[in-house]
């Protein structure tokens, strides 16, 4: 069985119907998931940007590790069966194999990201409409995690930093 699912066998199972969501968008981040079984859609806006289905996977955490409200909805799209987590830090702070794997997931996630929007800025390089300003939005997205970066830094009282 799937190591990230034994280290929670602990926390408590919840169960959710097709449509109804584990996560709203724009709400409190005040826990996170972890798939037991089933299949997720995660939408931003309208937009839905993502099926899951793999077990172990979390929703929530980038949230959680972020201080930030919930970034996207997460929808169950057949019945899904998940791990509650309450308190998502002192969760991953207590196992630190779970926090890697977060670690893993995000890390995917930007790879993804970044290349999906690397490869759009080759295609319309050369486009002088709305599309050529891809270069321009990978400039300020960067700018504002320097930003968002320096903030962290100057207001952390987190003793575990």
């Amino acid at each position: 069985m799937n190591a990230v699912l034994d280290e929670c066998r602990d926390l408590e199972e919840v169960r959710f119907e097709p449509g109804e969501p584990l996560i709203r968008e724009g709400a409190t981040a005040d826990r996170m998931f972890v798939l037991i079984e089933g299949e997720v859609a995660v939408s931003k806006g309208s937009v839905q940007v993502a099926v899951d289905r793999k077990p172990g996977s979390l929703f929530g955490e980038m949230s959680a590790l972020l201080e930030t409200s919930y970034s996207a909805s997460v929808i169950a799209t057949t019945p899904v069966r998940a791990y509650l987590v309450e308190d998502p830090i002192e969760f991953m702070t207590r196992r630190p194999g779970l926090a890697i794997h977060a670690a893993r997931l995000l890390a995917q996630r930007l790879h993804d990201a970044t290349t999906y929007l690397a490869d759009l800025k080759v295609q319309f390089d050369d486009r002088k409409d709305h599309f050529g300003m891809v270069d321009q939005v990978l400039g300020a997205l960067m700018n504002q995690q320097r930003k968002v970066a320096s903030n962290r830094e100057t207001r952390s009282d987190d003793p575990r930093l």
